[in-house]
This record gives structure tokens, C-alpha cells and sequence, in this order.
């Protein structure tokens, strides 16, 4: 089995800088919608419109950047998202100090964290793939997984603790200084990076975004995951804010218990990203893809189920821990295909149109979660959630061509930047 040391001094320094941002953010995890419901009394609507304007908003801003992300070096990419991430939630407790919080600034914050986020990842994926020797790649990616849902696992039950103690601005101040350390840590990788591709003369923005969608709507394996992708994942972002009311509203819980419902499942992907390699060497990339991406649909479905007291804690404990040790499987099997399925002049390119693809049905979703709430109560809107999650398997790649190993060659434009970088 290939150890983090086999990977490389690079990867443990990018490893360790990963590891920082994602203790951070798991310990701010919900700080949001919490900071909203709890500091400014806004209504289960208003929980929802926050992720969703975030949502929307960064995808308008972030879809340009896929472009210009590909043409350039990506470690100094990384540091500036994470510099803005680290400044624009730093805002926050300044302005809960002055007393000058406002639900506008709560979506203006959303908005620059998340379309930071998509500069990152869009950037991350292509460094990762040019740090990582192919062989070593779908290790690479299990680790990186398991480092997020250990961090999730510890992050939520310890920022509701200091949510109860110092007040909501406390898990703020470490969200923002764990991106700093992050900016921190990816400046100490030394590997020189790969020049990038030469963008082509008379080259059109426009074109070169419509290039980035073509690739991954014609391939055969991308594109059925990348529609599973939005389907599943605009149910779990649906049913994500609304958890939060229900939660702290319908059942009661104190905000240390909210983080210990939201940390304990996380467990359930710590064990399914470790189990990934050695699944994936027993049965094969396409059989993980499918076994793992019809388990993660069926437990949401559970969630409006809960009772109040003990018993409903249990049963949302329970649902989320079988959803993530499915989806913990899952993860790095796809990331780890859509790495070898993708050329690298394009790779930047891809993860942009997939993460604004996905932000933007997000959106959608969650609108229509706070919508379905008001009208149908909000177990009535986790219960459509749930059967919506259900119904994304069938989006998965069921013919087998889908996700044999041979990659459809790019297009003419595609094989142009190629020869250039």
C-alpha cells in the first residue's frame, strides 16, 4: 500500500496545508446559516436565499476564472483564494464587534468565500494531478478525503462548543486563520510546476469556456456523472439548511448538539475514503463507481423521519453516517477518473464547468427547499429531498462504455493547447 511518505515531501507539505484548511472549516462548518439564525433571528426562507445567492453569484464569478485559471501557473491561485477566504470571513467577527452586521454582508461573504473555493478546487485539482504520479493518484485523492472527514468528524462538535462558550464569532476568527495557515503551507511546496498551456492566439473567452463544457458534456463516462452529480448533489444541498432549522428549532438542540449531530456521521466518510483503494484493487474502478452511487441516495430519505428527543438525534446520526461512509467510497473513485479522463489542458477548465454546474443547481435547489418548506413545512421539503436523492441513481453510467478506460480523443482545439503546453 502506497504511504503518504511514498507520495513525495511536496504532497505531505500540500497534505499538512489541506489538512489546516479543511480543521478550519470543518470548525466553521454551518457558521453561516447559524451566525444567521441565532445573531440575526432570520427566517428558514433567509437560510435558504443565503446558499443560494452564494451559490448563484459565485458561479457568475467564478465561471470566467476556469479560463484564465488554465493559463496560469495554479500554487499562487490557490494562495490568493485562500487569502480572500481568510479575509472575507474575518469580516464577520469585526462586524458583530461593532455591532454592524447585516444580512447583506452575510451574502456578500457567501458569495467571495464560495467563488474563492471554485478557484481553488479548479486550480487544486490540475496541481494535484501534475504533483501525483498516476499510479499513486487514487491514494492521493483517499487521503485527501479522509483528512476532510476527519477534520468534519471533530470540526462541528468543537466549533459548537466554542459557539456556546465565546458566541458565534469565535468559529469565524478559525475558518479565517486556517485558510491563512493553508495560503502558508502551499507556498512551502517546492516542486517546480509544469509551465502551463499557452492560451491560442485569437482565442475568444467565450470560446474557451464553451470549450471546457463541450469536453465534459461529450465524454461518455463525464458526463452521466457529472448529471448524477448535480442531481445528488442539489438534494443534499437542499435538505442541508433546512437540517439546521429542524434541528435547532423542531427538535430542539442546543448548538454543541447540532455539532455533534453534524461531526459523528462524518466517521461514516473517514471509514468509506480509507476503504476506497482497497475496494477499488478488489473490484475495480467501475463497480465502486456504481455499488458506492446507488448506496449514498437511499438514506436522506430518512431524515424527515426523525422524532423529537434522543431518538430523533439517533436517526439523523444514523441516516448521515450511512450517507457519508457511501459517499467517503465514492469521492475518490470519481475525482481520481475524472483526473485520467481529462487532458490536462483542459483540467482547469473542467473542474470549473463542474463546480458551476453543480453551485448553480445547488442554487436552484435549495430556493425551491425554502419555497417547498414554507408551503409543506420543512419535513415536508426533506421528505422531496430525500426521494429526488433516491431517483439520482439512475443518472449514474450504467453502460459499461461509459467507464471503460479508453478516453475519447479531444477536440482539435483541445489537442492544440495540448501541443502548445
Amino acid at each position: 500500500m502506497v504511504r503518504g511518505n511514498a507520495l513525495g515531501r511536496d504532497f505531505r507539505r500540500l497534505w499538512g496545508a489541506y489538512a489546516v484548511s479543511a480543521a478550519g472549516s470543518a470548525v466553521g462548518m454551518g457558521a453561516l446559516p447559524l451566525v444567521a439564525l441565532l445573531v440575526l433571528h432570520c427566517s428558514a426562507f433567509q437560510v435558504s436565499l443565503l446558499a443560494a445567492m452564494s451559490a448563484v453569484a459565485s458561479a457568475l464569478i467564478a465561471l470566467p476564472l476556469g479560463v484564465r485559471i488554465e493559463h496560469r501557473y495554479k500554487r499562487p491561485v490557490m494562495i490568493t483564494a485562500d487569502l480572500v477566504r481568510c479575509a472575507v470571513l474575518a469580516s464577520i467577527p469585526v462586524a458583530m464587534a461593532v455591532d454592524g452586521l447585516t444580512f447583506t454582508q452575510l451574502c456578500a461573504v457567501g458569495i467571495l468565500q464560495t467563488a474563492a473555493s471554485v478557484a481553488f478546487d479548479a486550480a487544486s485539482g490540475a496541481h494535484l494531478k501534475a504533483l501525483v504520479p498516476p499510479a499513486h493518484r487514487l491514494r492521493a485523492n483517499s487521503l485527501l478525503e479522509t483528512t476532510t472527514w476527519i477534520s468534519v468528524s471533530a470540526g462541528p462538535p468543537v466549533g459548537g462548543l466554542l459557539i456556546g462558550v465565546l458566541g458565534a464569532a469565535a468559529t469565524m476568527v478559525a475558518d479565517a486563520l486556517s485558510f491563512l495557515g493553508s495560503a502558508l503551507g502551499i507556498r512551502r511546496v517546492r516542486q517546480p510546476e509544469p509551465a502551463p498551456p499557452v492560451r491560442a492566439a485569437g482565442s475568444h473567452p467565450g470560446r474557451d469556456i464553451a470549450a471546457g463544457w463541450q469536453y465534459l458534456l461529450r465524454h461518455p463516462g463525464l458526463r452521466p456523472l457529472f448529471f448524477n452529480a448535480l442531481l445528488f448533489g442539489g438534494s443534499v444541498m437542499m435538505a442541508s439548511p433546512l437540517m439546521a432549522v429542524l434541528m435547532l428549532r423542531d427538535l430542539g438542540l442546543e448548538p454543541w448538539q447540532y455539532g455533534l449531530a453534524l461531526g459523528l456521521p462524518c466517521l461514516g466518510g473517514v471509514l468509506g475514503s480509507r476503504l476506497a483503494p482497497p475496494l477499488t484493487r478488489r473490484l475495480g474502478q467501475r463497480r465502486v463507481l456504481l455499488l458506492s452511487g446507488v448506496l449514498r441516495t437511499c438514506w436522506l430519505v430518512l431524515l424527515p423521519l426523525a422524532p423529537s428527543g434522543a431518538p430523533g438525534v439517533f436517526t439523523v446520526v444514523a441516516a448521515d453516517f450511512g450517507l457519508l461512509l457511501s459517499a467517503g467510497v465514492f469521492n475518490p473513485s470519481y475525482t481520481t477518473y475524472r483526473m485520467a479522463a481529462t487532458p490536462d489542458a483542459f483540467m482547469s477548465r473542467v473542474g470549473t464547468s463542474w463546480s458551476v454546474g453543480a453551485k448553480t443547481s445547488q442554487a436552484a435547489f435549495m430556493i425551491a427547499g425554502g419555497i417547498l418548506a414554507g408551503a409543506a413545512g420543512v419535513r415536508g421539503a426533506l421528505l422531496i429531498a430525500g426521494l429526488l436523492c433516491v431517483t439520482s441513481a439512475l443518472l449514474l453510467p450504467w453502460q459499461e462504455a461509459r467507464t471503460a478506460a479508453a478516453i475519447p480523443a479531444p477536440s482539435a482545439e483541445a489537442a492544440s493547447d495540448a501541443h502548445r503546453a
